[in-house]
C-alpha cells in the first residue's frame, strides 16, 4: 500500500530529522503553468528559474518514495553526514585541482571555469523563487538532485548547447522521472528539430539515447560524490554505465557539415542555410 502524506511526516531518520514536514504544502499538479513557462524557457534557455517553475508545476507521484527509500537508507544516513553541502565541495576548486589529471574533479572544474558557472550560483537561482525551506529530509534530497546537475554534464559529455541542456534532462529522468524532464526535453527536442528544419541531424535518436542512458546507469545522487571526483574520469564513467553519446555527436557533426552553429540553433526560426548566416 501506497503511504499519504501524513505517513512520510511520521518517518524519521536515525538522528531524528522528519522525512517530510507536516507544514510542507502538497504539491499541485498545473500542466498549463508548466506549458506556459516551457515557451518561456524557449525563448531564454538560460533562464533557469523557469526550470524550476515547470518542475513545481509536474511534481512526481515517484519522488516521495524515491526520497524515502534513499534518505532513510544506511546509505542516505552516510551521504548526509559525510556530505551536508554539496556546493562548498563542488566550489572547492583548489582542493578539486589537488586529484590527479584526468579524474572526475578536473574535468568538472575545467566545465564550470569554462562555462563561467558555480555550484552556488545555481543555489542562488533556485532561492531567488523565494520559495520557502523545511527542515526536513525532503529538503535534503531536493537539493542534493539540483546540485548534482552540472556533473551530469561532465559525466554524459553532453554540453549546454540546446541539445546537451535536452539531453541531460532526459537522462536525468532516467535517473528520476518527472513529467517536468519529458516535457522539456522532448518538447525541447521538436522544437530544436524545428529550428533546424531540413537538417538531417538525429535529434530525436540523440535524446532517445540519452533517455536509455540515464535508465540504464546507476542513480548519481546515491552516490558518494567526492569519492568519485576523486577518481579517473573514464573510468567512472565505466562504472556508471554512461557510454559516449555518439548521437550526439553526431547531430554536431552533421550540423557543422550543414553550416549551422549547434550554439545558435534557437536564434530564429530558419532553415539551415539561414541558420548558418545568422
Amino acid at each position: 500500500m501506497t503511504a499519504t502524506a501524513r505517513d512520510y511526516s511520521q518517518m524519521f531518520a536515525a538522528d531524528g530529522t522528519v522525512l517530510r514536514d507536516p507544514a510542507r504544502p502538497e504539491p499541485q499538479y498545473r500542466p498549463l503553468r508548466a506549458w506556459k513557462n516551457f515557451r518561456l524557457l524557449i525563448q531564454d534557455k538560460e533562464d533557469t528559474s523557469l526550470v524550476f517553475k515547470i518542475f513545481e508545476s509536474l511534481p512526481s507521484k515517484d519522488f516521495l518514495p524515491r526520497a524515502a527509500e534513499l534518505a532513510l537508507s544506511e546509505r542516505g544516513e552516510h551521504l548526509r553526514r559525510t556530505e551536508p553541502s554539496l556546493p562548498e565541495i563542488l566550489d572547492d576548486h583548489a582542493a578539486l585541482r589537488r586529484t590527479p589529471k584526468g579524474s572526475l574533479a578536473h574535468a568538472y572544474c575545467d566545465f564550470m571555469e569554462n562555462e563561467g558557472l558555480t555550484a552556488a550560483g545555481l543555489v542562488a537561482e533556485a532561492e531567488s523563487l523565494g520559495r520557502p525551506k523545511y527542515p526536513d529530509l525532503v529538503q535534503w534530497f531536493m537539493e542534493r538532485s539540483r546540485d548534482t546537475h552540472d556533473l551530469f554534464h561532465v559525466l554524459t559529455g553532453y554540453g549546454r548547447d540546446a541539445l546537451g541542456e535536452q539531453c541531460v534532462l532526459l537522462f536525468t529522468h532516467g535517473q528520476s522521472p518527472s513529467h517536468g524532464h519529458l516535457l522539456i526535453g522532448y518538447a525541447g527536442a521538436a522544437n530544436i528539430a524545428k529550428m533546424a528544419k531540413g537538417s538531417k541531424a538525429p535529434v530525436f535518436g540523440a535524446v532517445r539515447q540519452a533517455h536509455r542512458t540515464g535508465k540504464g546507469a546507476p542513480r548519481l545522487i546515491e552516490q558518494p560524490i567526492r569519492e568519485l571526483l576523486a577518481r579517473p574520469l573514464e573510468q567512472v564513467r565505466a562504472d556508471m554505465r554512461i557510454p559516449e553519446p555518439s548521437k550526439y555527436r553526431e547531430c554536431h557533426r552533421i550540423w557543422q557539415a550543414e553550416g549551422i552553429n549547434p550554439y545558435n540553433l534557437l536564434a530564429s526560426e530558419s532553415t539551415p542555410g539561414e541558420l548558418a548566416a545568422a
